[in-house]
């Protein structure tokens, strides 16, 4: 799916980091959802590897990356420590600013990335999230039916864990399939990439430590940021899926530019898997949007 990608692995505090980069051009990262790895971009990288050098990566817990040993406090799997992760990422390729493409559970990382290391993100596009302290503080009966996975995956272990292992193609299946479009969106090989790596020892509970991070010390992360006014200065801009949860629950560009300070946006025709139900669209709106 990445012909011309080369893979690369990156080490940092003992959590190896799968990545794949191509392109001769201003860096720009691409950071993937859940259940997903970074085969969802394979609609996307290609094209925006001809302007850009577009490094992709497995986030830790997911695709080939390393599944870190679970802490208390979650702190190993917070979006604080994937934030790290993608800078010392961009630091390998030799990058130390860079434009930032994300979606989903990567989105959240890239909020965080920007807030902590505004230095080293000048753009940011996210696709399908609103702040995730929004999105817990308003959940709505709605919400709540349609993202049942985000209370699922919170609850202790290893209820959620071994549910998930037991299959974890189902579950894969489950979550992706129950979106607007169910699983007609989905490349074959790429679904396959998902269920392969859902299946890797380890991932059931790091996908569970992502989730429990974010309705906890990710929270407390958040908190801060609002309780001292930090507010994203990059220019933001923000898409969601017309058919999808994010927006029909929350109005996305009230709640994102109560965050930052530069915010633009608007719903597409599609569900919550932009990039790969309307590539072509995410190839222009990045070409427009990261171009110098």
């Amino acid at each position: 799916m990445f012909k011309g990608f080369q893979t690369r692995t990156v080490h940092r505090d003992g959590v190896r980091l799968h990545t794949r980069v191509a392109g001769d051009g201003p860096p720009l990262l691409l950071l993937h959802g859940h259940p997903q790895t970074l085969a969802m971009w394979h609609r996307v990288a290609p094209a925006l590897a001809e302007c850009f050098t577009v490094v992709l990566m497995d986030l830790r817990g997911y695709g080939d990356s390393a599944r870190p040993t679970p802490d208390a406090e979650h702190r190993v799997h917070s979006k604080r420590e994937m934030a790290l992760d993608a800078l010392a990422v961009m630091a390998q390729h030799g990058f130390d600013r860079f434009g930032v493409l994300a979606h989903d559970r990567g989105a959240r990382v890239a909020h965080r990335l920007a807030a902590d290391h505004p230095h080293a993100v000048p753009r940011l596009m996210l696709l399908d999230i609103a702040p995730t302290l929004a999105m817990y503080g308003h959940t709505s009966e709605d919400f709540a039916r349609a993202y049942w996975h985000w209370f699922f995956l919170i609850q202790p272990p290893p209820l959620p864990e071994a549910l998930i292992a037991c299959d974890p193609a189902r579950y894969v299946r489950s979550v992706m399939g129950s979106r607007h479009a169910g699983l007609a969106p989905f490349d074959p090989a790429a679904l396959a990439e998902y269920e392969r790596c859902a299946a890797l020892p380890g991932t059931a509970a790091s996908i569970c430590e992502d989730y429990r991070a974010s309705a906890g010390i990710d929270l407390e992360h958040d908190r801060a940021d609002v309780a001292a006014g930090h507010c994203l200065m990059q220019p933001l801009r923000v898409f969601w899926g017309e058919h999808g949860t994010v927006g029909r629950c929350f109005d996305v560009l009230s709640l994102w530019r109560e965050r930052a300070h530069q915010v633009t946006g608007q719903a597409l025709p599609c569900g919550h898997y932009i990039a790969e139900e309307l590539p072509g669209r995410v190839i222009a709106e990045a070409l427009t949007f990261f171009t110098p």
